[in-house]
């Protein structure tokens, strides 16, 4: 009976405790009203459990439909609901003409909730013969006095016209006339949606009849208009200009809902650019004024969409969708700023721009959600548009330099990265640009941004006054040198200062004797100052001296920024080769080179002295000094200069090419997605067939999409591949389970054959999991009679990336009652490769959350064989295995990974459905036996999936050798 066409479903959690028929009878004969509620809440989960129990008609007629309790009339609907109402040879019991008389009176009772679900009850009855001496009963409630009465009826109607046209053969005039004759809303909505389905015609006379009040009539009814006309324009094309005026109309409606309804229908009807603007204006309004953020996610997806599909024609509406970054939500404002940088021009991009400042300047100013992420979002965005239009390139780099010192690491991290690729690409905005990088190096504290700004100068600096106004600052940024006798002299002057050493003696030389501090003890006793403390003390003037105020550029040096150093070092190289090559002054060409010389052997000291928070480690040093070995001797290393002043540019250029590249075909796939080709046959409605012009409706593409059934063709040979067995070909009972994976959900279909001749009582399928799994619908309870086959089915919801278990037994009563025979299920392990897909991350938001994940998993690789069982791999296809098999993107660049040799070593991005994201750094080198050795680290935010990525990584390899 569950699957008969009925309209309730009620699962049964456990068949233990089911009450025999004769308790069942007992307590409809005997009980009260609320034991009668139970007894048929009883009854109906039997029922729907495959036990139609039709011994117990005529007992649900005698005791049950006689009662006045609401609760039980409702129950009784859902019994004649679900009942055998006909006898084996198709005819309707006789027991039927009770039910008919009783469900007569309650259409005639008093009470009209008693009538309106009763009403409702009539549009699930399938039975003609059961509903025939109902109709008049039914008809006269369309002239009830309460409206809840009435809009029940007109349903009950539509349903009886739909089962037989005879039952009821004026249903289209009975509805016309109601409709024309009803004051109340929601009897009106009701009716013209019977109208629009059972005689459209009259429908379309009704709208026209009443379109001068569509704009004031009640939501409901609104709603129910555009749905009628967005399907009826598809086959009514003369009236279609009549509908869109309609649909104009709604458009002001007050509403947010009838809008939203409205300029959907509009795009589906149109591609006319007038209706295109005035739909995603509307749209944009809306997410303008709607408080809740998923309804602003949804509205801008639908404005993002028109874009995709009308290229060009919403960029005058581009400062509207700006509008939507006044929300707090920081999901709401991405998605604003992605809609409008596709749709910046050179018309508006200053107008984009100057908002963007604004919107920069109020990071700054005010705290808002996520503020930082804003930040960078807002720079990222400037970046976009300085890009692309080089006008305001000048003034957007003025702007963030301006704030540079103001912004967090990130952030004032991602300009300058911005003005290195702004100077590669305008040569003619180097010369402003640099000198104002130089005006605010004073202000930088953070060691990344000096590392981009030493850079900057040292590449873009080529003019003699450039070169020296560049070295004056860097030398401002690093204070005295060489920078270990400054910091000890500042040590000396606090242990002289400490000791009392007046002026005048330092002048006479003499000195006097020196004072042992003394010190009162608790027992008044006097005790002398130790070595202990005297070392203490001396640390203690240390730590002052390093707390000093100092250089910025010395200061991060101090403090372990060894990486900055090499970094100077490998700049003041450039500007002393640049230099030398355009200067023909001798003595100061050698006078900048002593100075660099001098510049990195200081910092060298310093780096293995106390001064510093760490000891400097051996890659600085062979850099500062293979830089300091270069300027030894300018005239024999001719090859340096073409190192330093050639190779590092033409690296740079490169990257900057291939950026420009990956955005070009970026913008060239999304072109392609929505391109016409010339060769595209053009489609005349008028001269194709019906069938041919009938387009897909859209909210049946939108269901398509919402339940992932849009062009899915699964053939039966891949469903085959994901047939699990549950249990041996010996096992009293033989079960498969065919694992299908729906978004969040995982459903075993489980196909139960009985292998033995006895009938298996009380059989069912018990699941359990581990991990963040959870069974949320459990298989009902089954009798299985010999050699019988049934199916059932299980949802589990899956909440993370989590390497799942789900296991479980099979459960049937033996010869007794008592006994209960158990049949062990094989365990089904959830592969997470369904939750996981490739995704792109930039370098420093990969950098970012490689900081900020606390959960690492190290999995060290030993092999000859890759992943795919092929031999003799190189190290880039081993990683294309890799790749494929665990789902992740490469984001190290392609240019990087060209070539063939013994080490690589790439960073690897995956997005879960979950929004977790999954980093990882593969490291490996080729041994010369041929073995592929090395590791990856695999983070992620949470354990579960960090693990799981490995684990499928260490089975890979083992499953290969």
């Amino acid at each position: 009976m569950a699957e008969a066409s009925s309209y309730t479903l009620v699962h049964e959690p456990s068949s233990a405790d089911q009450p025999s028929f004769q308790d069942l009878k007992f307590q409809l004969e005997r009980g009260n009203d609320p034991i009668k509620v139970e007894a048929m809440k009883r009854i109906l989960v039997i029922m729907l459990n495959g036990d139609p129990m039709p011994q117990l008609l005529m007992h649900v007629i005698r005791f049950v439909m006689p009662s006045k309790s609401k609760a039980l009339k409702k129950l009784l609907h859902f019994y004649w609901e679900i009942c055998l109402k006909t006898n084996p040879d198709g005819k309707l019991k006789q027991e039927m003409i009770l039910v008919c008389n009783a469900i007569r009176n309650d259409l005639q009772h008093p009470n009209e909730y008693i009538r309106g679900v009763t009403l409702r009850f009539l549009s699930k009855l399938k039975e003609p013969e059961l509903l025939e001496p109902l109709v008049p009963s039914v008809r006269a409630c369309l002239e009830h006095r309460h409206a809840y009465v009435r809009k029940n009826a007109v349903f009950a109607i539509y349903s009886i016209h739909l089962l037989s046209e005879s039952l009821a053969p004026d249903a289209a005039e009975l509805v016309l006339g109601f409709l024309e004759n009803e004051s109340d809303t929601a009897c009106k909505r009701n009716a013209f949606v019977v109208l629009a389905n059972i005689y459209p015609e009259g429908a379309v006379e009704y709208l026209q009849k009443n379109s001068d009040n569509i704009t004031t009539a009640d939501e409901l009814l609104q709603l129910a208009f555009i749905d009628f006309i967005r399907k009826e324009a598809a086959h009514n094309t003369p009236n279609k200009g009549r509908y869109l005026r309609l649909i104009f109309d709604l458009l002001e409606a007050p509403s947010n809902t009838v809008v939203y309804e409205a300029a959907t229908a509009l795009t589906a009807l149109t591609n006319n650019p007038v209706a295109i603007k005035a739909a995603a204006g509307k749209f944009i309004e809306l997410s303008v004024k709607e408080s809740d953020n998923n309804v602003k996610l949804i509205v801008l997806e639908r404005v993002d969409q028109l874009r995709k599909r009308n290229e060009g024609v919403l960029n005058e509406l581009v400062m509207e969708i700006l509008r939507v970054l006044t929300s707090p939500d920081i999901d709401v404002r991405r998605k604003a700023l992605e809609i409008a940088l596709e749709m910046i021009s050179s018309k508006n991009v200053e107008e984009i721009i100057l908002l963007l400042k604004k919107e920069l300047t109020k990071t700054l100013d005010q705290d808002y959600e996520k503020n930082n992420e804003y930040r960078q979002l807002i720079i990222h965005c400037i970046h976009q548009c300085a890009i692309k239009f080089v006008e305001v390139a000048a003034s957007v780099v003025e702007v963030l330099m301006d704030f540079i010192s103001e912004f967090n690491n990130a952030s004032a991290v991602d300009v300058i990265v911005f003005v290195k690729e702004v100077l590669e690409k305008f040569p003619n905005l180097r010369e402003p640009i640099v000198q104002r990088l130089m005006s605010t190096l004073g202000d930088v504290r953070s060691g990344k941004v000096y590392r981009g700004a030493l850079w900057i100068m040292g590449e873009y600096c080529v003019t003699e006054n450039d070169i020296r106004e560049s070295w004056k600052k860097i030398r401002t940024s690093i204070g005295d040198i060489p920078i270990l006798d400054s910091e000890q002299r500042l040590l000396d002057a606090a242990h002289e200062d400490r000791n009392g050493e007046t002026a005048e003696e330092k002048v006479n030389g003499s000195k006097p004797a020196a004072k042992v501090p003394k010190k009162v003890l608790a027992d008044g006793t006097y005790a002398t100052e130790s070595a202990l403390t005297s070392e203490s003390t001396a640390n203690a003037r240390l730590e002052a001296v390093k707390a000093a105020s100092k250089p910025p550029l010395r200061q991060l040096i101090l403090d372990g920024d060894y990486y900055l150093a090499s970094t100077l070092a490998a700049t003041l190289t450039k500007l002393v080769l640049r230099y030398s090559k355009i200067a023909e002054d001798t003595k100061q060409k050698n006078l900048l080179r002593a100075e660099a010389m001098l510049i990195m052997i200081s910092m060298l000291r310093v780096g293995q002295s106390k001064f510093v928070e760490a000891p400097i480690d051996e890659d600085t040093v062979d850099r500062i000094m293979s830089c300091i070995q270069s300027l030894s001797d300018l005239e024999k290393v001719k090859m340096v200069e073409e190192v330093f002043l050639q190779d590092t540019h033409a690296a740079f250029h490169a990257m900057v090419v291939a950026e420009e590249s990956k955005r070009a075909d970026k913008d060239r796939l999304e072109k392609e997605k929505n391109a016409v080709q010339v060769d595209d046959s053009l489609g005349i409605r008028q001269l194709a067939k019906k069938s041919a012009v009938e387009e897909e409706d859209e909210f049946e593409l939108d269901l398509s999409k919402a339940t992932g059934t849009e062009g899915v063709v699964e053939d039966t040979s891949s469903k085959l591949n994901k047939v699990v067995q549950l249990t041996g070909f010996s096992d009293p009972v033989y079960a498969e389970a065919y694992v299908k994976v729906h978004q969040f959900d995982i459903i075993l279909d489980v196909l139960l054959v009985n292998q033995t001749t006895d009938t298996l009582q009380n059989l069912c399928v018990e699941f359990a999991t581990l991990g963040d799994l959870k069974v949320v619908e459990k298989p009902t309870t089954q009798n299985l009679g010999p050699h019988a086959f049934f199916s059932v089915q299980a949802t589990i919801k899956v909440s993370s990336t989590d390497t799942g278990v789900i296991f479980g037994n099979i459960v049937y009563d033996g010869s007794s009652s008592t006994e209960s025979n158990i049949v062990i299920l094989n365990d089904v392990h959830v592969d997470i490769m369904d939750y996981i897909h490739p995704g792109m991350v930039t370098e420093t938001q990969f950098r970012s959350m490689w900081t900020e994940f606390e959960w690492e998993n190290k999995v060290n690789i030993n092999t000859s064989i890759g992943i795919d069982s092929s031999k003799n791999l190189s190290l880039k296809k081993y990683l294309d295995g890799l790749v494929k098999y665990t789902n992740m993107s490469v984001l190290t660049p392609a240019a990087s990974l060209k070539g063939d040799c013994q080490f690589l070593s790439v960073n690897l991005y995956a997005k879960s459905v979950f929004g977790e994201d999954a980093l990882a750094n593969l490291s490996i080198e080729k041994e010369s036996s041929g073995n592929i050795v090395g590791h990856i680290r695999i983070r992620s935010k949470g354990q579960g999936l960090a693990l799981s990525l490995g684990d499928r990584i260490a089975a890979s390899q083992r499953a290969a050798k």
